[in-house]
Formats: C-alpha cells, structure tokens, sequence
C-alpha cells in the first residue's frame, strides 16, 4: 500500500464495496489494517459501515491497547479480540476483514461439524490451492456472545493445525479472511463469497457441492 495513503480512507473505501454487496449492512462487519510497527486500524463498534469515515477508526496496539481513537467515547470493535489473534499466529497478514453475508452463513449452516468442504473450483487458486483434485475445508467455530471465546478457540484449533485457506467461518454470524494487504484481503473476501454462492447454489439444484 503506498504510505501517502492514509490506511482509515483505504479501509472506508473497502467497507462502502461491501456494505453495496450486502455483505456489511447497518453496523456489522469490521475491517483491520496492520501498520509497520505491529500496531493496527480498527473499524469503530457501532459505525455504519456505508459511512465511514476516518474519524470511525481506532489504533490499537498488538496487546490490544487503544494507542488512537476518532471519537472519545469509540470503542473497538467487539470483534477486535479474532483480528489480534490472526495478526499474532500469521505475521506475513497485513489486513483483516470480518463480514456478515447470507451466503456465509447458509453455507456455515451447511457445513458439517467444524468445517466446510470447499468445492474444487478454479477459485481456490485465488486462495493459495494449486493442487489438483483435493480435499480442502474451511474452519467452522461455533458462535458466542463472549467473542474473545471464539478467539481463544480459534487460537488453540490453529496453533494446532494451520488453516488450508486464508479464513473462516462463525456460525450463524460470518466470514473472517486475511492477506498480506488490503487488497490481498478484499480479494480472498470476494473468492470466497463466490464459493459460499456455488454451495448454496450447488445443493438447491442437488449438484455435488
């Protein structure tokens, strides 16, 4: 990203594309973009996303301090605790973007146990799968108020075993995908929404998904 622009306007910009796709309507959704120091931008809780402007941000630092805030009563998205633990287990991940689509979650509600079976399309080259004919999941948690819960989940699960692709899934609440930069991130967004749409497609015309 060129360091003229100011990372607040590259990620506003970004939330406007998905509030128009649907996919950050009213206030949900967050977006995160990782600075040179380690520290990151935050969406606001509460903003809505159609609108926001640099003012609507947070800086917080990696063990989650606000170090900068638009607003004096801002507080950082709820979701801030699934950004510091991606920033933490993949350092190469320089943005973070948590989204609520229909189609992520029909299809977390098609997934089976705590993953989803991806379908061997030409898409998941987009998302680091070059291999032919194989297996691949997205991770699948279980949704809970308390999200620093989810963190800890997500945290253990991929420490564990690292992700096969750049996301995941919270049931019944959406879709978390990362990049090396914004526009790394926005585009495995977008690669996985086309999936999402070809497995609920896929099984409305009882296809194999």
């Amino acid at each position: 990203m060129d360091g003229s622009i100011d990372p607040r306007e590259v990620l506003a910009g970004i939330a406007r594309h998905f509030y128009h796709q649907g996919w950050m309507m009213g206030t949900a959704g967050n977006l995160s973009l990782r600075l040179s120091d380690g520290t990151f931008w935050i969406t606001a809780s509460g903003k809505p996303k159609g609108r926001l402007t640099p003012a609507d941000f947070l800086r917080i630092a990696s063990g989650g301090e606000v170090l900068e805030r638009g607003r004096p009563d801002d507080r950082p998205s709820a979701e801030t605790s699934l950004h510091e633990t991606i920033y933490r287990l993949f350092p190469q991940a320089g943005a973070c973007f948590h989204i609520h689509s229909i189609s992520g979650n029909v299809a977390a509600r098609l997934s089976e146990g705590d993953a989803l079976r991806l379908p061997p399309l030409e898409m998941l080259k987009g998302l680091g799968i070059w291999e032919q004919d194989l297996d691949v999941s997205l991770a699948v948690f279980p949704n809970h108020l308390h999200v620093p819960r989810i963190a800890e989940e997500l945290a253990a699960r991929f420490e564990a075993a690292p992700p096969e692709v750049p996301g995941f899934l919270i049931r019944d609440h959406g879709l978390t995908a990362w990049g090396h930069d914004a526009d790394a991130a926005l585009n495995h967004v977008e690669l996985f929404e086309y999936l999402f749409g070809y497995i609920a497609a896929a099984r409305s015309a009882r296809l194999d998904a």
